[in-house]
C-alpha cells in the first residue's frame, strides 16, 4: 500500500510522478553514511514502503527501537525536454534530510513537519535511469527539536507516543515550463466582495501573461488576464459582483461554511513569448473569521465553535495516514458527532486532510509541534517552520486559527520570565505580520501573553461520585470572571497581561477514558466501564459545562484513542465508542442552551431539564 493522490491539491499540475512505493533502506546508527559515501549507489540492505516510517507496520519494517540516523535509495527515470524543468518534492522528512542524485548532493532541508522541493533540472538527463539517496537525521532525544507528541526518550507513555523518522510524506517529481507559475495567494474580503490574487512568476520574460479562469461549480464567472511587469503580480477580482443577495446575509450564498463549503475554482495559464503553457488548478472559499464583543465571527455572523481535538495518529501508520480516505472518514465521523471542527494537535496535517477539510466544511485549527525547552536553537527552529507552514497553508478556507504555543511547552516560565513572554509575543506578531485573515493564539491552556482568543484547559469535572471537584468545575465554567479568577492549573494569563475582551473557548476539557476491549487497560482523564456510563458521563460533563454564560467555543478532547490514551470518541481504529447520533445530540443540546436561549428567551435551566437521549 502507499499513498497514490496528488499531495497539494491546492496548485496541481497534470505532469507528475509519483515516487512512494518500495525504496532500498538502511539504518546508520554508527553515523558512517557520510564517511562511507553510501550516496555513491551503496547498495542498501533492507526495503521500505515510502511514504510510511520505518516505525510504522505500513512501511513492511515495524521497528519502534531507537535509530536516529536512516537512508532510502530509489531509481528513477525522466522524460525531461529542454523547455521543462524537473522539481522534487517531498511532503515531509522528520528531521534533517539530506538529497543526492547519482551522488551529487542537491540540498538539504531542516523541519521535520512541512513540505520542501529542489530543482533537480541540472542533475538529469532526458531517458536516463538515475539514483536518488536521502539520508534522514532524527536525533530523537535532541528536547532542541520541534517533536510535538513524539517522545524524546525512547519510550511512549504518558500523552507522548512513537516517534516518526524519515520520509513520512509523498515524494514525487513534477514536470512544468522553463517560465511557469511559482504560487499563488488569496486574500478574500467578503465585505467588498472580491478576492485579491497576488503571486509569483519564475523565469520571468517581458510580455509574460498570467490568466484566471474563475468557476462556481459548472459555471465560469470570470476569465481575467494580466501581463505583469515583472515576476511578481497581484489584481483584484469582483467575484461577489451583482450576486450581492447571494453573499450569505440573506441566505449562504457563495461564502464558505463548514454547513455550506462553498469553493471556487480557479484554472491558471501562464504563458510567455515563444514558450510552453504552464497550467495550474486551484480553488479557494470566500470567507473571513474575526473576533468582537467577547465573541468570534464567521462572515460577520457569531459562530459557535465545536471543535474535537485531532491528535492525528494512525496506529499503521503513526504520523502518515493510510490512505486519503482515512482523511474523509476522520472529518465525516466527526461530523456525525456534531462537531464542526477540530483542533490539529500538535501536528502539522498532511495538505490533503486540509483540502477535504475545505471541501466537506470542517474547520480547523492549525498548530505545529513543539519543543519541550526555551533555548535559541528551539525558538529558530519554530520560527523557521512557522514560515513554511504559512507559506503552504495560507490558502485554505478551513484555517481559521493558529496555534503556535500549546500549555508553555518550550515556553516553561513563560507565566513570570519576561524573556519567554517576548517570544510568545513575538510568534503572535510573526504570524499576525505572515497573515492578516486569522486569528491567532499565543499559548493555548494558560499563561497566555497577547492573544486573540482566550483558551482554557480544564480537566478538573472529576467522576459521577466526586461531587467535590464537579461542583469547582461548574463553578469555574459560570462567568468569565470565574474562569479568569478560578483557573485550574496556571493563571490564565501571564504575569503583566490581563483579559481584554476575547472570546473565551474551552479548548482541551472531556477526556473521558474507555477502552472498549480491555477496560483496564490505558488511561484518561475521568473513566467509563461501560458504553451506558461513557454516554452518562459525556453528558454529565456537557451539562456542566452549558451552564457557562461566557464560553464562546470549546474543544473536547478527543477524536480518537492514541496509542495508551483511550481519550477518544472513537477507537484507535476509527469506530465509534456509542452510537455517533448519541453523541451529536448531546451537542446539539449544549449548543441551543448558548444559541436558542438567548436569541429564542429560553431559560438555559429548561433546556438543561431536557432529556438528551
Amino acid at each position: 500500500m502507499y499513498r497514490t493522490e496528488y499531495p497539494q491539491p491546492q496548485f496541481q499540475r497534470e505532469n507528475w510522478t509519483n515516487l512512494n512505493g518500495s525504496w532500498d533502506f538502511d539504518f546508520d546508527d554508527q553515523n558512517q553514511g557520510i564517511k562511507d559515501q553510501w550516496y555513491q549507489q551503496e547498495k542498501l540492505t533492507q526495503k521500505i514502503e515510502v511514504p510510511f516510517a520505518y516505525q510504522t507496520q505500513l512501511s513492511g519494517i515495524d521497528d519502534q527501537s531507537e535509530h536516529s540516523v536512516v537512508w532510502y535509495q530509489r531509481h528513477f527515470q525522466t522524460d525531461q525536454s529542454t523547455d521543462e524543468v524537473t522539481i522534487l518534492h517531498f511532503g515531509a522528512v522528520d528531521f534533517k534530510a539530506d538529497v543526492w542524485i547519482d551522488g551529487q548532493h542537491v540540498g538539504t532541508h531542516s523541519g521535520g513537519h512541512t513540505s520542501f522541493s529542489f530543482d533537480i533540472t541540472n542533475f538529469v538527463k532526458d531517458g536516463a535511469n538515475h539514483v536518488m539517496t536521502v539520508r534522514a537525521d532524527d536525533p530523537i532525544r535532541d528536547e532542541e527539536l520541534t517533536r510535538g507528541k513524539q517522545n524524546w526518550t525512547g519510550e511512549s507513555t504518558g500523552i507522548w507516543y512513537t516517534n516518526t523518522t524519515g520520509i513520512w510524506q509523498t515524494v514525487w517529481l513534477e514536470k512544468k515550463p522553463v517560465t511557469n507559475l511559482a504560487s499563488v495567494k488569496y486574500v478574500t474580503d467578503i465585505d467588498k466582495g472580491i478576492v485579491e490574487i497576488s503571486g509569483e512568476i519564475d523565469n520571468f520574460i517581458p510580455g509574460t501573461g498570467v490568466t484566471a479562469n474563475i468557476k462556481f461549480g459548472d459555471d465560469l464567472l470570470t476569465k481575467v488576464t494580466i501581463y505583469p511587469e515583472d515576476s511578481t503580480f497581484e489584481w483584484g477580482i469582483n467575484i461577489l459582483g451583482n450576486h450581492i443577495f447571494r453573499m450569505g446575509y440573506h441566505n449562504e450564498g457563495w461564502l464558505w461554511t463548514p454547513e455550506h463549503p462553498n469553493l471556487f475554482t480557479v484554472d491558471f495559464e501562464t504563458t510567455a513569448p515563444d514558450a510552453v503553457t504552464d497550467k495550474v488548478s486551484s480553488y479557494f472559499g470566500m470567507r473571513k473569521i474575526h473576533t468582537a464583543n467577547g465573541m468570534t465571527y464567521l462572515n460577520n455572523r457569531p459562530y459557535y465553535q465545536k471543535l474535537v481535538l485531532n491528535q492525528g495518529y494512525w496506529p499503521e501508520g503513526l504520523l502518515t495516514a493510510p490512505s486519503d480516505e482515512s482523511f474523509k472518514k476522520d472529518i465525516s465521523l466527526a461530523k456525525k458527532m456534531g462537531f464542526n471542527g477540530a483542533r490539529i494537535h500538535q501536528k502539522v496535517e498532511d495538505p490533503r486532510y486540509l483540502y477535504w477539510a475545505d471541501k466537506m466544511g470542517f474547520i480547523c485549527w492549525g498548530e505545529c509541534a513543539a519543543a519541550p525547552v526555551f533555548t535559541q536553537k528551539a525558538e529558530a527552529t519554530l520560527y523557521k517552520e512557522w514560515l513554511e507552514i504559512i507559506e503552504r497553508d495560507y490558502n485554505h478556507p478551513s484555517i481559521v486559527t493558529w496555534v503556535p504555543i500549546n500549555e508553555s511547552w518550550g515556553v516553561p516560565q513563560v507565566h513570570i520570565d519576561r524573556q519567554q513572554q517576548h517570544f510568545t509575543q513575538a510568534m503572535y506578531h510573526l504570524i499576525h505580520s505572515l497573515d492578516t485573515t486569522r486569528l491567532v493564539q499565543s499559548n493555548d491552556g494558560w499563561a497566555q501573553t497577547e492573544t486573540d482568543i482566550c483558551a482554557v484547559h480544564n480537566y478538573a469535572h472529576g467522576t459521577k461520585d466526586d461531587k467535590e471537584t464537579y461542583d469547582y468545575y461548574q463553578e469555574t465554567l459560570h462567568s468569565w470572571e470565574s474562569i479568569i479568577r478560578n483557573p485550574p492549573v496556571w493563571d490564565i494569563f501571564a504575569e503583566g497581561f490581563k483579559y481584554q475582551g476575547q472570546p473565551i473557548l474551552l479548548t482541551e476539557f472531556g477526556g473521558i477514558g474507555y477502552n472498549k476491549q480491555d477496560a483496564d487497560k490505558g488511561w484518561g482523564y475521568t473513566g467509563a466501564k461501560s458504553d451506558e456510563e461513557f454516554i452518562s458521563e459525556y453528558q454529565r460533563i456537557m451539562k456542566a459545562v452549558a451552564k457557562s454564560h461566557s464560553l464562546n467555543g470549546i474543544v473536547y478532547t478527543q477524536l480518537t484513542d492514541t496509542e495508551q490514551e483511550v481519550n477518544g470518541l472513537l477507537t484507535v481504529d476509527r469506530q465509534p465508542k456509542v452510537d455517533p447520533e448519541v453523541i451529536k445530540k448531546a451537542n446539539e443540546f449544549f449548543i441551543r442552551a448558548f444559541v436558542d436561549a438567548p436569541q429564542k428567551d429560553i431559560e438555559i435551566a429548561d433546556i438543561l431539564d431536557t432529556d438528551m437521549n
